[in-house]
């Protein structure tokens, strides 16, 4: 199921990334697109994006300081805490962000046309539940 996901996470992102370029936007690497996506769910902080992404706070701030040198993002004070920057779009990352949310109507639409609204909105609804915490498990010895 994981690669499944995968697979359709993929679909979407490299649809996402050529509906952007056509309408004339700069090549958005993954790790960008995904800083992206964190900012949009409301994640703003450096270290929290790095702590989702399961990457290090120092990649985080080279992807991030990528995205400032085009003008996707900002990195501004936080109002509670001087010493703390968080990301922001900057009108130039909302406009590409407007541009990407029409994308994934698009996408969406074509994949209905693929495979069907009804596998569409199982689909949808089956992902959009409450999947609780993720498992923990025991250490266990090895088998051999």
């Amino acid at each position: 199921m994981l690669l499944t996901l995968l697979q359709g996470f993929y679909w979407f992102d490299e649809g996402l990334q050529n509906y952007l370029r056509s309408r004339g936007w700069p090549t958005v690497t993954r790790p960008q697109s995904m800083v992206m996506a964190n900012i949009v769910m409301g994640v703003r902080y450096p270290s929290d994006i790095a702590r989702r992404l399961g990457i290090s706070r120092q990649a985080i701030h080279k992807t991030i300081k990528s995205m400032v040198a085009i003008d996707m993002v900002a990195l501004v004070d936080d109002p509670d805490n001087g010493r703390v920057k968080l990301v922001q779009l900057t009108k130039t990352g909302e406009a590409m962000r407007r541009d990407a949310q029409h994308a994934m109507r698009l996408m969406a639409d074509e994949l209905v046309a693929r495979v069907g609204k009804r596998s569409v909105m199982r689909a949808a609804t089956a992902l959009a539940q409450d999947w609780g915490p993720p498992l923990t498990f025991e250490p266990s010895k090895k088998s051999r």
